[in-house]
């Protein structure tokens, strides 16, 4: 009976202490905020300021012509400060103090991130439901053949690109030659920053398929070249596309200017144009390949 009221006081001492610990954290955080000087934002406000702030650094870093010059990044700055009724040295201020309480800012700067991946599943989201719609009445509108004389890759194009594909039907209704290209001009790449824009032919025979590429990393004319005959075989199909990988609208400002496919006579001067040296391979087909 003695061991067992021992065992009971134990047992309330452990009690005892662990609500002790518990209690003291609880204090330490509470009078952690209470000590909060009043020039440090609360965390409600700071964790919305934080949001802004980053949203703002990923605009300046991302649009280089739009913020090319320190005032302009200053001045957005500014704007987001006084959106907020905030200045510059509450907001050094503010960092600091947190940043001194890393448990605390570690939470916050997580709370922040989460909201920002939302906000780009959700922008993702409506893209993507843009660019079925864009397709959609592109596939109404247009042949499949059909190649537009000039692109932007802006708002109104959320594709990011265009394809075109032609048959035999078409092949002889618009190209003359036995030689044709793929061509266009292009402006709008700015000079610190390469996109990830890229330029295919391809060339279905009835044994072989040819594949011209070339990635476009510079302002100027471009061209893709093709025959309708090769040795043995001619051409039956033919599919081209450009397309931009740009997820956070990057490059916005790119044109293509004067696009055509057939004989450069028809359209621009040879002389006129920087003609690129492509990628090409050649993909035999196996019964061929055997021969």
């Amino acid at each position: 009976m003695k061991g067992r009221n021992n065992w009971k006081k134990k047992l309330f001492v452990n009690r005892k202490v662990a609500a002790y610990l518990l209690t003291s954290v609880i204090l330490s955080i509470l009078f952690s905020f209470c000590n909060r000087p009043k020039e440090v934002l609360n965390r409600k406000d700071m964790e919305k300021l934080m949001y802004d702030i980053y949203v703002a650094e990923a605009m300046i870093e991302n649009d280089y012509q739009g913020f090319d010059t320190p005032e302009k990044k200053e001045a957005l700055i500014r704007d987001v400060f006084r959106k907020h009724q905030t200045t510059q040295a509450q907001w050094d201020t503010s960092l600091s103090w947190y940043s001194d309480r890393i448990d605390i800012y570690l939470k916050m700067n997580d709370s922040v991130k989460a909201r920002l991946q939302r906000r780009q599943r959700a922008s993702e989201q409506v893209m993507n439901r843009q660019l079925q719609q864009e397709q959609s009445l592109t596939a109404r509108s247009y042949s499949p053949s059909y190649i537009p004389e000039n692109y932007s890759f802006d708002e109104t194009n959320p594709k990011n690109g265009f394809r075109f594909r032609m048959d035999t039907t078409d092949i002889a209704q618009k190209i003359n030659s036995s030689g044709f290209d793929f061509g266009f001009d292009v402006i709008g790449i700015p000079a610190r920053s390469k996109p990830d824009l890229r330029a295919v032919l391809m060339l279905e025979y009835n044994d072989t398929v040819i594949y011209h590429s070339e990635f476009i990393v510079e302002n100027r004319s471009y061209l893709l070249h093709g025959q309708k005959y090769i040795p043995g075989d001619t051409i039956r199909g033919i599919t081209g596309f450009v397309r931009l990988q740009d997820t956070i609208g990057m490059f916005r400002n790119i044109r293509l200017n004067n696009i055509f496919l057939g004989h450069p006579n028809d359209s621009v001067q040879p002389a006129q144009r920087n003609v690129s040296a492509p990628q090409e391979r050649i993909l035999m087909d196996e019964e061929t390949g055997t021969q």
